[in-house]
């Protein structure tokens, strides 16, 4: 989904109170549409010491560098050079000063476009960079920073070919922030041999951003512990390629890596690059078995080589780079103590500055401000997650999970009419539970039938709660499972069962909806305006929400890496992975664990059409809740408040909801990583 540009309301000081005579140069180069509000985020006079709009926007210097990767991925003979567009503040360099780098990697500066109106790269009659997409150069560059737009190997006016998360896609970054500490090599044209050189206005400290493909390759790059990254803020980015387009064996809707190159790629590169595109598909099967190819593009694995902070933003309903991406990425950094801040929202694959801009933009201003800068504004030292609870809605936590959150086992047994029942006591040997899998079905289709008996599904639900129960962090499921064929696979979803309000993660938008009104972000010029659609939540009523969900071929149960046929009628171990996730389930709400097949949209079916039969007995779900078993314990006893919702919501008993509260895509039909 092509991401586009917003700006943030916020709290709007008055410029006069800032360095005057700097500021008032500034404002005058700003083109404001009308009625447009501006630089809502300025901070008021008095505060902690920060950044400021100092310097000329207007007068910035723009250029172009082709930097030498030391690769040769289009197999010309020659080392292949990306391009490097910088704009950058005119005085710190005539001042002999040297600023920091914020610096955005990504394919789809000419392809796709950035932000939540398309912006692609631009450039005048001979060639220099006039419009850099989203705000970061409007922002940031007045403040005293430096701007670079990196396109990858193969896109946009690079050499090389995109391969996809591989070597290339980190390599073209990587280069990029040697060549700006002075240990790679830079040219001032894509073929000639004047040396291009960053030291003489460059400190070395780099923060890189971006969402989707370009924070994958923030990821990568902090992952090789390049000297002089000191930040990451990675937006709805890919820790693992192999899960973006398997789960533990199956394949996930639409996985084809090999054509994303083709997407990407410039049209030079597209008549040089089949060679590349042919060995990332003999590289990466669809059968989902794990290869070197995957290991290559596994940043998880490499987390302790992390040196970088890493300010990490994902959605918890994002179903195109869905959360567990960021989970294993989080638990991974968090083992390795590295310095780490999240925000978690309710919408889809959505950009913060389109679902909450006036906070981001300060937010993101402050982490700079400290990690490139070095200013000792607090920001450190504050609570390292933000939550979206409900639309708008956000709660803090000093630790992310918070402190007291502890797994907690929960068993699923026979109920005695509808769904089964879903508690601390295990089942009954020779307990089971069988579904046959339906492709035509997905998560939301079985939530809403969670009270009827359908053979589609295994549901267990908890009795109504008398307290809120709070999950942060990832579950797993561990089903014995006995198929009817040699092929199968298994989805386990957790779902809140009750009446909310949430962000509309299945509507275009995926959360969000775009205005008209816009709002103005530092500095523009004729060629790029720092002006921005406005945003605002797109909400829905729901009858119950999906928390966490996961997926996997029980070929796996053997090793996760490599799946085999499956013997019918034998009984097979398999532990699903469930995505990261921080959900209250209310009081009156009941928490519902469901295990089917194919999950329709998310998951593609396998071969064959299974029935499966879950050993009740030897089947679980570990949840971390924050209490623990004791929360758990409490939440289940005890008399559960009446529910409050909208007539059209509340379900009768042992109804299923109609049918329009199951519609909607859940996966964006292309499949990219954007």
């Amino acid at each position: 989904m092509p991401m586009r540009k917003r700006i943030t309301r916020g709290a709007r000081a008055p410029y006069g109170t800032l360095v005057a005579a700097a500021t008032a140069a500034l404002l005058a180069t700003l083109v404001t549409p009308a009625g447009a509000r501006t630089d809502p985020a300025a901070p008021p006079a008095g505060s902690v010491r920060e950044s400021r709009p100092v310097h000329s926007y207007a007068d910035a210097v723009r250029e172009s560098v082709w930097v030498d990767t030391g690769l040769d991925g289009d197999g010309d003979g020659r080392a292949d050079r990306v391009a490097v567009d910088v704009v950058r503040p005119r005085e710190p360099a005539a001042a002999g000063r040297r600023i920091p780098v914020i610096m955005d990697a990504s394919p789809y500066y000419a392809c796709c476009g950035r932000g939540n109106e398309g912006q692609k790269k631009t450039y005048d009659a001979d060639g220099r960079p006039v419009q850099f997409p989203l705000y970061y150069d409007n922002y940031f560059v007045p403040r005293g920073y430096a701007f670079v737009a990196v396109d990858l190997a193969g896109t946009n006016r690079s050499d090389g070919c995109d391969d996809v998360g591989g070597r290339s896609d980190v390599r073209s970054a990587k280069a990029v922030v040697d060549w700006l500490n002075g240990r790679a090599r830079g040219y001032t044209t894509r073929t000639g041999t004047a040396p291009a050189r960053a030291t003489g206005w460059s400190t070395g400290n780099v923060g890189m951003i971006g969402k989707s493909w370009d924070g994958t390759v923030a990821n990568g790059v902090a992952a090789t512990g390049v000297e002089g990254l000191k930040t990451i803020v990675p937006i709805g980015a890919i820790s693992s390629w192999y899960d973006y387009f398997h789960s533990q064996g199956a394949p996930l809707y639409d996985a084809n890596p090999s054509w994303l190159s083709d997407y990407v790629n410039s049209p030079d590169a597209r008549a040089r690059c089949g060679a590349v595109q042919d060995r990332i598909t003999a590289a990466t099967p669809y059968s989902g078995d794990w290869t070197a190819a995957w290991s290559e593009r596994d940043h998880v694995k490499d987390a302790h080589k992390v040196k970088a902070s890493v300010f990490a933003v994902h959605g918890q309903q994002d179903l195109n780079v869905r959360a567990g991406q960021f989970g294993k990425w989080w638990d991974a950094l968090a083992a390795h103590g590295v310095e780490r801040k999240v925000w978690l929202s309710q919408t889809g694959h959505v950009d913060p500055f389109d679902f909450r801009r006036a906070d981001w933009v300060r937010t993101l201003h402050r982490w700079f401000d400290h990690y490139l800068l070095g200013y000792d504004n607090g920001i450190d030292r504050e609570p390292v997650a933000d939550v979206e609870r409900a639309p708008d809605r956000w709660t803090t936590d000093r630790h992310w999970p918070p402190r007291g959150t502890a797994t907690t086992t929960l068993r699923p047994a026979p109920g005695a009419a509808g769904p089964g029942v879903l508690g601390r006591a295990p089942a009954a040997p020779g307990s089971t539970a069988t579904f046959t899998d339906d492709p035509s079905l997905g998560e939301l289709d079985w939530a809403a039938r969670i009270d009827t008996a359908t053979p589609e599904k295994a549901g267990f639900v908890t009795r109504p709660l008398s307290r809120d129960l709070r999950i942060a962090g990832s579950s797993r499921v561990t089903v014995t499972a006995t198929p009817t064929t040699a092929t199968a696979h298994l989805s386990a979803v957790l779902v809140d069962l009750g009446p909310a309000t949430i962000r509309d993660y299945v509507a275009a938008g995926e959360g969000i909806t775009t205005l008209d009104e816009r709002t103005c972000w530092g500095a523009s010029t004729p060629g790029d305006s720092a002006c921005f659609k406005e945003t605002e939540a797109r909400t829905a009523d729901v009858p119950h929400t999906v928390v966490s969900r996961g997926w996997a071929d029980l070929g796996t149960w053997a090793d996760p890496r490599k799946g085999r046929p499956l013997t019918p009628g034998r009984a097979y171990t398999l532990t699903l992975d469930l995505a990261a996730a921080d959900h209250v389930v209310p009081a009156g709400h009941r928490l519902a664990l469901i295990v089917g097949g194919t999950d329709r949209d998310l998951l593609d079916p396998p071969s064959t059409t299974p029935t499966l039969t879950l050993d009740l007995a030897r089947t679980r779900a570990e949840l971390p809740l924050v209490g623990g078993a004791g929360a758990f314990a409490r939440a289940t006893t005890g008399p559960a408040p009446a529910l409050s919702a909208p007539p059209s919501l509340l379900l009768p008993p042992g109804g299923s909801a109609p049918p329009a509260a199951v519609a909607g895509p859940r996966l964006p039909g292309a499949g990219a990583a954007r």
